[in-house]
């Protein structure tokens, strides 16, 4: 897992995130532990330690988890992260190897790993409600469903461009999108998020017609001339809500941090200002420092979260 990191105090984003400390202070103890953390949850404070496992290819998720690590940090924690495919961060959280994750969708995308490990995690809420997964294309090219998607193939190449073979949207566009369309002819590339958002961006800017899997939250919608083919049999399912999974023995190790964590939310218009600063400008050197700009220009984010958490 990546170290924490080591910083210099801001100053806009330290007020914003001081009065936390009044919940927080004091959280360390020398009594008891409990997975990877400090501390000991009978005193009633959290645990100073917190492994966050960051879900690879999910903007929303990378940023989210960013948000939260700098929270943390500046509150005392020693927060480690590490970034790793869907399953792994999941089978690490029921392992012991991370103690929070914060990007899981249901009851859809993510409802095997549900099935799998739900009697194994605290599942600690939602903090966004409406999202979706798509399949999308150059908005200037003609199919306007995944039923023309099968049938004027050849117009995008005969190619669907694919993320990471563990992901739920990957699943899915194999076991329902695929054969409920016919677009079994078609070439599905499976490889990575960062892969497809290249092909994405050389096509739109070559003027090429090109299908992607995408979905919602995501910054590629204010990015790149794109839009979503309808699905009129529901094969991508309904708008889904995005989880947040902790240890088994979470709410235990982390009373304070549960709270803030329930009181936790996006809007779009936050979310997507997070992320474009953070995957979309060359402005700022890394998450870190697109998470200290956001909250200077969101003051007041962490004082109106304790405020709604109670603590």
């Amino acid at each position: 897992m990546t170290p924490a990191r080591k910083r210099t105090t801001r100053t806009a984003a330290v007020a914003a995130t001081a009065v936390l400390g009044l919940a927080l202070t004091g959280c360390a103890s020398d009594s008891g532990s409990g997975g990877s953390g400090d501390g000991a949850s009978s005193t009633g404070e959290d645990e100073t330690s917190v492994s966050i496992g960051i879900p690879s290819g999910w903007d929303e998720g990378i940023a989210v988890s960013h948000l939260w690590t700098t929270i943390l940090e500046d509150e005392g924690y020693d927060v480690s992260t590490q970034t790793a495919d869907v399953g792994v961060v999941y089978t690490g959280l029921v392992g012991g190897d991370f103690d929070l994750t914060l990007d899981v969708w249901l009851p859809y995308t993510h409802a095997s790993y549900e099935k799998k490990y739900g009697g194994e995690i605290t599942d600690l809420g939602y903090w966004y409600d409406d999202a979706k997964l798509t399949i999308a294309v150059n908005e200037d090219s003609p199919a306007q469903s995944l039923e023309d998607l099968a049938a004027m193939s050849d117009e995008y190449g005969n190619k669907l461009v694919g993320i990471e073979a563990g992901a739920g949207l990957t699943e899915i566009t194999q076991d329902q999108v695929i054969p409920t369309y016919g677009l079994e002819d078609m070439d599905y590339s499976i490889s990575s998020t960062p892969a497809m958002l290249a092909e994405l961006k050389g096509a739109t800017d070559a003027g090429e017609n090109i299908a992607v899997t995408l979905w919602r939250p995501h910054w590629a919608y204010d990015e790149f001339p794109v839009r979503d083919l309808e699905d009129p049999e529901g094969a991508l399912g309904e708008a889904e809500k995005i989880h947040m999974w902790g240890s088994a023995d979470f709410e235990e190790r982390y009373p304070t941090l549960t709270k803030l964590l329930g009181a936790f939310s996006l809007d779009d218009e936050q979310l997507f200002s997070l992320e474009n600063m953070m995957f979309n400008s060359d402005e700022y050197a890394d998450e870190q420092a697109a998470v200290e700009a956001w909250l200077e220009e969101n003051p007041t984010f962490v004082d109106d979260l304790k405020e709604a958490a109670g603590v």
